[in-house]
């Protein structure tokens, strides 16, 4: 699995990301290539090699004529759409990271993300700082990207409001639910553009994986401090950690006077918005109320989405969450006939361990229902034609299409007792804030 691990231990912009990218091996002449389709006239992306620190690193900058206007998303949108160069999966990445940017700005400023100004992160600048680093990612083509906890930095800055204390009100907003760690550095270490990027495409959070690294990129802040190398890191590489395993936020709240209906809608809710299984424990609670454990198990992306579906739908105070590691096998669906028509399930198995046959209950339903056959003689038609065609002993060979993580096929099976099928570019808004990386 490749792996590429943001090493921000100075923070992270949309340039030094972009710079890093370059650096790392993503080609140059590919994002100049697509920004320039944008149709931004007297715009060209700049790179060069310095020093930083002692270390030597890419340092992007954007050159552009004077400018005055304030974007809105549907202004930055229609120059995304119209970017004959990208890629529908760029264009995806591009405007996800500016929808970030608007839900933070419109929560802060009590607005809607229509009718929210970008001030530094519409500049020229930090538009080509987003849709470079959404190429570069894609052109990266990591399965899964890491990062380290993130400073923020300290102090105070100047924003298009006023003066304001580090991290801004809208890179906070963006923050949310990301591990922040203290460097005591007076200055904006992390930029509402690089916070974007961490929240759109980050799949983790924690220290330097286990992988055996293929290339390393340096990209260059502005800015000069003390002791300190003002670089953002990336490590690409390949995971030397069994690929049958992964990380998934685990989302535990105690529920006490919740109707079962209540707890049957939000369950409903949590999977149609993504989680990999939604269960419920029975529990004493205080005074001995009867209660239950609502857990539910997500992609670590999806967490804050599905805590705010569990507060908006419970009477819940609370939510534990935790980051947790678990064992897989890689699946895929397949078909198997039987005597009243095709089923489908998901083949399972790992590597040089017996293949396992599990039918969806959907297709079996569907077809006992259909020749008014007993359920069960559906169930045990699939599997035992399955084993037939192919042994219980045999395992699936290498180089098999397989989904290792299973994100595509919904619930984790571990629980199966409760299936009834959680301004970039400086903010001081002078340019050279978002490109001391910060």
């Amino acid at each position: 699995m490749k792996i590429a691990y943001l090493d921000c231990s100075m923070g992270i912009s949309g340039d030094m990301t972009l710079g890093a990218l370059i650096d790392a091996g993503v080609s140059v002449d590919a994002i100049r290539e697509a920004i320039d389709s944008l149709g931004l006239e007297g715009v060209e992306l700049k790179t060069q090699t310095v020093i930083k620190g002692g270390f030597r690193s890419t340092y992007v900058t954007v050159e552009h004529p004077e400018q005055h206007a304030h974007r809105h998303l549907g202004d930055i949108q229609q120059l995304i759409d119209g970017a004959s160069a990208l890629t529908d999966r760029q264009r995806a990445l591009a405007t996800r990271i500016f929808a970030a940017v608007a839900n933070a700005e419109a929560t802060v400023h009590g607005s809607t993300i229509d009718k929210v100004h970008f001030h530094e992160v519409g500049a020229i600048d930090s538009i080509v700082d987003i849709v470079g680093a959404a190429i570069g990612f894609d052109l990266l083509d990591a399965d899964q990207i890491v990062s380290s906890p993130v400073p923020t930095g300290r102090g105070q800055i100047k924003i298009d409001h006023g003066i304001c204390t580090v991290p801004a009100p809208g890179t906070a907003e963006l923050l949310r639910g990301i591990p922040l760690k203290d460097v005591p550095v007076e200055a904006e270490l992390t930029t509402p553009t690089g916070a974007a990027i961490l929240k759109t495409m980050v799949d983790r959070f924690a220290s330097l994986p286990e992988l055996s690294i293929e290339s390393i990129g340096y990209g260059a802040g502005t800015r000069d401090f003390p002791e300190r190398a003002n670089l953002l890191r990336i490590f690409v590489g390949n995971s030397i950690v069994s690929a049958e395993s992964d990380f998934v936020t685990l989302l535990e709240t105690n529920l006490d006077d919740v109707s079962s209906e209540i707890i049957g809608y939000t369950k409903k809710r949590l999977f149609e918005a993504g989680a990999l299984d939604v269960f419920t424990t029975p529990i004493q609670m205080k005074k001995d109320r009867p209660g239950v454990i609502l857990t539910v198990i997500c992609k670590l992306p999806d967490a804050e989405a599905m805590q705010s579906i569990i507060f908006e739908e419970s009477n819940t105070f609370g939510i534990r969450q935790h980051v947790v590691q678990r064992a897989t096998r890689a699946r895929q669906t397949t078909t198997v006939q039987t005597a009243w028509g095709d089923v489908t399930g998901k083949l399972g198995w790992r590597n040089g361990e017996p293949a396992v046959f599990t039918p969806e209950f959907e297709a079996c339903a569907t077809l006992a229902e259909k020749h008014s056959v007993p359920l069960r003689e559906v169930y045990r038609a699939a599997e035992s034609n399955f084993y037939q065609s192919i042994p219980a002993s045999a395992s699936i060979p290498h180089g098999t299409e397989q989904d290792h993580h299973g994100h595509d096929h919904g619930h984790d099976h571990s629980h199966d007792h409760s299936h009834d099928h959680g301004h970039d570019h400086d903010h001081s808004h002078d340019h050279s804030h978002d490109h001391h990386h910060g």
